[in-house]
């Protein structure tokens, strides 16, 4: 009997699915090399011109850029706000919780790597108070980079934002006018008045002049300084101005009053200049009439005449002379001159 061959089961590779045929089986053609070598310069080019045009716009104070809180020095300048109303700062914090930072501080770059503020002290103090509020530990806000060529330059910027933005009283635009030349900044208070409030009228600036021999004689004595209205800012000019005693005078009435209120200290200074003003029209009334003696006597024949200061004139005679007629008319005449002239 013959032997059966055993058979072997079919390879099953050999029932799959050809894999279909794609582009990625035949081989990319590779570019000329001077293709390759073109495209990237065009894109490093490109890339180039971006960022210098962003160092442009960073360096020429067009770009906003986002810094760190900590990193702004806001007594950079002397501010020309003095204080400022709680409630302002608080309508202020509540659109920087809803709205976040609309508009952008400006700083300029400082030898350490710090930034000195020029404008926006408010937005920074309310970033602040917010971040301790809400525990955040590192604040940041929103800046455009100025680079002023001179100090004058950056005062001017801090002064025209606060002339839209702030209505600061006479006091507090006069103290910066000082500030800027004890810092020396400008020259003149002269100079510094113009430059700084250039957009100003020129009444407006002459307002602001007057007020300079306040801050020069009360800067640091007044306790609500942007509470001095510009009637009696005006009024205390001048007696400052008639009387420079008067400062010395009127710091220690300051220091030994009860003040607590922008209103108490406008009644002290009012109170004051009235005193100063009495004493000045009593000691002219002094000086008057030791200047001018109550009267004064003239020899007329026989008779003295004798002209009073209030005008009147009396006729004194101790012995009735033997020449009555000649004299009498001689004196009568002479009192008809006077009285006349």
């Amino acid at each position: 009997m013959a032997k059966r061959k055993r058979l072997t089961p079919p390879n099953p590779s050999y029932l799959d699915t050809p894999p279909l045929e794609t582009k990625s089986m035949f081989a990319t053609p590779r570019n000329a090399p001077i293709a390759d070598v073109a495209r990237d310069a065009s894109s490093t080019a490109a890339l180039n011109e971006l960022s210098d045009s962003l160092a442009r716009a960073r360096d020429e104070g067009r770009m906003v850029v986002d810094l760190p809180l900590d990193q702004i020095v806001t007594d950079h300048l002397v501010r020309d706000r003095l204080v400022v109303d709680d409630t302002e700062m608080q309508t202020l914090m509540t659109s920087l919780r809803n709205r976040g930072q609309q508009t952008p501080v400006e700083v300029m770059s400082l030898e350490d790597g710090r930034y000195g503020l020029i404008s926006g002290w408010r937005r920074c103090r309310a970033l602040a108070q917010i971040a301790e509020e809400d525990r955040n530990y590192d604040p940041t806000v929103l800046a455009l980079l100025r680079r002023p060529e001179e100090a004058s330059d950056a005062y001017l910027a801090m002064v025209e934002e606060n002339e839209v933005r702030v209505d600061l009283s006479y006091f507090e635009r006069a103290r910066i006018v000082v500030k800027a030349v004890d810092e020396g900044v400008f020259g003149t208070e002269r100079t510094a008045l113009q430059m700084l409030f250039r957009s100003a009228s020129r009444a407006k600036r002459s307002k602001i002049g007057s007020f300079l021999p306040v801050v020069r004689a009360l800067d640091g004595a007044l306790r609500f300084p942007q509470g001095l209205g510009e009637r009696l800012g005006l009024g205390l000019s001048q007696a400052l101005t008639d009387d420079p005693a008067f400062a010395e005078r009127l710091k220690t009435r300051l220091a030994g009053a009860e003040i607590t209120s922008a209103e108490a200290e406008t009644a002290v200074l009012t109170k004051a200049l009235a005193d100063q003003k009495q004493s000045l029209n009593s000691d002219s009334e002094t000086k008057s009439n030791k200047s001018e003696p109550a009267f004064r006597d003239e020899t007329v024949g026989a008779f003295t005449l004798r002209r009073h200061s209030d005008g009147t004139v009396s006729i004194l005679g101790t012995a009735w002379p033997k020449r009555l007629d000649s004299d009498l008319v001689k004196l009568l005449r002479a009192a008809s001159d006077r009285l006349h002239r």
